[in-house]
């Protein structure tokens, strides 16, 4: 790939309708810290306490099993997106690999949970600046947020990308002091720390390492999964970076070691600074909790204020996510022409403002029927996380299949053990979404049915467009896959 500005295709054969198409705008900077940002979310320092609540020490292995399953996925991901990096992502892999019906569902599933996404975000934000600056209330703080991140969308992708490699790289050197400061602490090399309260022997005492048996491990595993949700929008972004293949196999390889450090370190730390059952866990957070435990004087605002940059940073993408996946539905004639249109400098106004708006509404529904049409909104698009990784399985075992029979040089990342790996995978995916149709306590059954529910109505409307259009276009070609990613004046035909 060039560093050319890149021009996606209506269809297979058909160039985009208006602009001058995605710009190649992002930096290998920007994408890096995109790629390790993306997998730390704000429900890693605002979820892990109902999980450590459940699962005590052994909520080590719920966020192991999780994040085992995202390795595996996020390698399917990257063997599809380096063969043919694309906004798109495993949405327009889907198309390809299974046929417009899986492609249209799951980019317009996916969109619908990032609208979501914003209005929880943004209000989360706007409680944390309202408790600083209270004559601001809550709602305007939400409003003021989301102008200035979609102004900032608006600009350019480039300013997209420098916005998130600040907001990224403050969470990840935050969380990687914690884990120094805090691992300093467990074995007893940081002055001042209470070491009958710190060490190893929390992992082990107060009713052993699984004090709810077994069990809870699975329970854990409902509670974290969907704080991993991010780790995909490297493979969306590359599409707009100078060597997208490089930009991809980069952020693949590196996915085993981002989860290890930033989510089994952090947490790790936290269940071995304090008892698992320790009510300040359980009353002001883990992570102020365990920065309490240090000594560290403000903990509560200096996680407040690591909390709003996680958000801002997960707002911030959720936009360019959703605003993409949009552009790129529309560029294959999976929603309004006028999505997939961008301005002179290469930023789909449409795509972004019509999510913006949805979620400004959503963030409406938030404060006015937070108990009814908001809930559902969350709930029903709740397992989205799952249903996302089950059609990237899926998608490889065919995909493989097509890029190795039509142009094998471009396997530069190749999925461990195909296929059995990935049918496992997929095996795997399964059995947490039936097992979360036992769990009545934290709201699983219902997370997974209305998801169920609304997926089945996209898929309604899905095989509906493909019967008034005469048929889908089944699974294409690398080389038509190519053509939505051609340099501009370089359009390629299926």
């Amino acid at each position: 790939m060039t560093s050319q500005p890149t021009q996606k295709s209506a269809g297979p054969a058909e160039p985009a309708a208006g602009g001058h198409g995605l710009q190649a705008g992002l930096k290998n900077r920007h994408l890096s810290m995109i790629a390790i940002g993306g997998v730390i979310g704000a429900g890693l320092f605002v979820g892990s306490s109902s999980g450590i609540a459940t699962a005590g020490p052994g909520i080590l292995l719920s966020y192991a099993l999780v994040g085992t399953l995202v390795v595996l996925v996020m390698r399917m991901l990257g063997e599809m997106s380096a063969a043919n990096p694309t906004s798109g992502s495993f949405s327009a892999h889907a198309d390809r690999a299974l046929g417009s019906w899986a492609g249209f569902s799951i980019g317009w599933l996916y969109w619908f949970f990032w609208v979501v996404v914003l209005a929880v975000e943004a209000t989360a934000g706007a409680v944390i600046l309202e408790g600083w600056i209270p004559a601001v209330p809550q709602w305007g703080w939400a409003l003021i947020v989301m102008v200035v991140l979609t102004a900032t969308n608006l600009v350019s992708v480039g300013s997209y990308g420098e916005f998130e490699f600040w907001f990224a790289g403050i969470k990840v050197v935050a969380i990687a002091a914690f884990i120094i400061i805090g691992g300093l602490a467990v074995f007893g090399l940081l002055p001042g720390v209470d070491s009958d309260q710190a060490g190893l022997s929390n992992l082990t005492e107060h009713g052993g390492f699984l004090p709810n048996g077994p069990g809870a491990i699975l329970t854990g595993v409902l509670l974290v999964v969907f704080s991993f949700m991010g780790s995909e929008i490297a493979t969306l972004a590359a599409g707009e970076s100078e060597n997208p293949q490089q930009a991809v196999t980069k952020a693949t390889n590196s996915i085993i070691w981002r989860v290890a450090v930033f989510y089994l370190g952090s947490i790790f730390v936290v269940v071995a600074l304090l008892p698992w059952d320790s009510k300040s866990i359980a009353d002001d957070g883990s992570y102020v909790a365990a920065l309490n435990s240090l000594g560290i004087p403000h903990a509560g605002q200096i996680m407040n204020f690591i909390v709003l940059t996680s958000v801002l940073s997960c707002l911030n993408s959720g936009l360019y996510t959703a605003s993409r996946m949009a552009f790129s539905l529309g560029q294959r004639g999976d929603a309004p022409k006028s999505f997939g249109r961008t301005t002179g400098n290469g930023v789909p106004r449409t795509a972004i403002l019509v999510s913006v708006v949805f979620g400004f509404v959503a963030v409406f529904f938030n404060y006015k029927f937070p108990d009814s049409v908001f809930l559902f909104l969350v709930n029903s698009s709740g397992a989205v996380a799952l249903f996302v990784w089950l059609v990237i399985c899926f998608s490889q075992l065919r995909m493989r299949k097509i890029i190795k029979a039509e142009a094998p040089e471009k396997l530069v990342v190749k999925m461990w053990l195909y296929p059995y790996l990935t049918w496992a995978t997929a095996a795997l995916i399964v059995f947490v979404l039936g097992y979360m149709l036992t769990d009545t306590e934290h709201d699983g059954r219902k997370t997974v049915l209305l998801s169920l529910l609304v997926a089945a109505l996209v898929l309604v409307v899905a095989f509906v467009k493909q019967k008034v259009r005469g048929g889908g276009h089944g699974p294409a070609s690398v080389e038509a896959a190519a053509a939505s990613d051609a340099p501009r004046g370089e359009v390629k035909t299926g």
